[in-house]
């Protein structure tokens, strides 16, 4: 009698992916998202070089060593506000390649060493590569550094850094057709790779249901699912009812919710089909600050912003720094590699209108600096 062979195992996402919807039916964005950042084996966190010239995108701590400075400074004026028993963790989420940890810890050893006395540094990151990258870029940080898979992991008081990291969190979409919303999935095509396709009624969150009003045919409505148990929201939330606890988030993204899709992905430098090369591509998709922050209340937490990037850091006192740093420039193309660093990071049509920053804190904690 013969035996039929077992399948072969999967040598990528796109295969992973294709065997999973033909077993199981077309998935919701939201799954097909999260397979092509975090799957364990073939994840673009996973598998890819994503950060700098070679990667495919650049962030805020790679253009100017002052972001990263000034975030060390946000951070000791929020500790000095803390009245706590136990020690103080500085947690990064998704801390790239170390550099805006590096600065911020350098300008905290300048200004405010007191801030590090006694406390830890704690860097939430999934991919084992990024943290073997962070480890080498922080190995004399004058104080200990410990990586962690997931920020439920760390207990106590707590100052929590979120650089571009809400914006990878997976999202939810839904279509508007024959009179209802339904929930978009990916599907595999009849021609090989992906495509979209609709799937069962569902119902929008209430910030996104306001705002779509009066929706025509062929809509897209895209949200995250802020409130899930166990997500990154919930599990701050719940730790800042137990001790004080800051968290700083910086992203691009809109200050109210509206209808639209956002989803997008980037590869080499260069937006790309958000179907087209599953795990080998980032994919993110804008924030709705207001469904964010209405959320965080919910949950208990003060909140403060949105405000943009360039207002956050003009407050913080970016141009008198960047000043600073050209007055000890050794050479003119130094200094004009300051100036065009300051410049991306505050231009109104770009990063400092595009990019929005918002607080989270415990109740009763004064409202932190750039926000007053």
């Amino acid at each position: 009698r013969s035996v039929s062979a077992d399948p072969a195992p999967p040598v990528d996402l796109e295969a992973w992916l294709t065997a999973k919807i033909r077993r199981d039916g077309p998935v919701p964005v939201s799954d097909y998202m999260a397979a092509c950042l975090t799957h364990p084996q073939f994840g673009y966190y996973t598998t890819q070089r994503s950060i700098g010239a070679a990667g495919d995108f650049i962030t805020a701590p790679e253009i100017s060593q002052v972001f990263g400075e000034l975030i060390g400074l946000w951070t000791a004026v929020v500790a000095r506000s803390m009245q706590r028993t136990s020690l103080l963790t500085i947690a990064e989420i998704g801390p790239g390649r170390g550099t805006l940890m590096a600065d911020a810890l350098r300008a905290l050893l300048r200004v405010a060493p007191d801030v590090l006395t006694g406390a830890g540094i704690a860097l939430v990151e999934i991919s084992d590569r990024l943290a073997a990258e962070q480890a080498r870029t922080l190995r004399h940080a004058p104080v200990a550094v410990a990586r962690h898979r997931d920020i439920a992991e760390i207990d106590g008081p707590m100052i929590i850094i979120g650089n571009e990291i809400l914006d990878a969190l997976p999202v939810r979409q839904a279509v508007f057709r024959s009179g209802a919303w339904r929930e978009r999935t990916v599907d595999v095509a009849a021609s090989g790779g992906f495509a979209w396709s609709t799937g069962a009624a569902c119902a929008l969150p209430s910030t996104l249901a306001q705002a779509a009003r009066g929706p025509q045919v062929g809509d897209i409505a895209e949200w995250r699912c802020w409130e899930t148990p166990g997500g990154m929201l919930a599990t701050i939330a719940a730790k800042a009812h137990r001790a004080p606890l800051a968290a700083l988030f910086i992203d691009y993204g809109h200050a109210a919710s509206a209808l639209g899709e956002t989803l997008q992905a980037v590869r080499g430098h260069a937006v790309a089909p958000p179907l087209a090369a599953p795990g080998r591509a980032d994919l993110s998709a804008a924030v709705d600050f207001a469904a964010f922050l209405e959320a965080a209340t919910r949950s208990g937490l003060s909140t403060h912003g949105p405000i943009t990037q360039a207002a956050f850091l003009g407050r913080l006192g970016i141009t008198e720094r960047a000043e600073q740093l050209l007055a000890a420039a050794r050479s003119a193309a130094v200094a004009n590699g300051i100036e065009a660093g300051i410049q991306r990071l505050l231009a109104p049509a770009g990063m400092g209108g595009r990019f929005k920053v918002v607080a989270v804190a415990s109740q009763g904690l004064p409202i932190p600096p750039g926000f007053a």
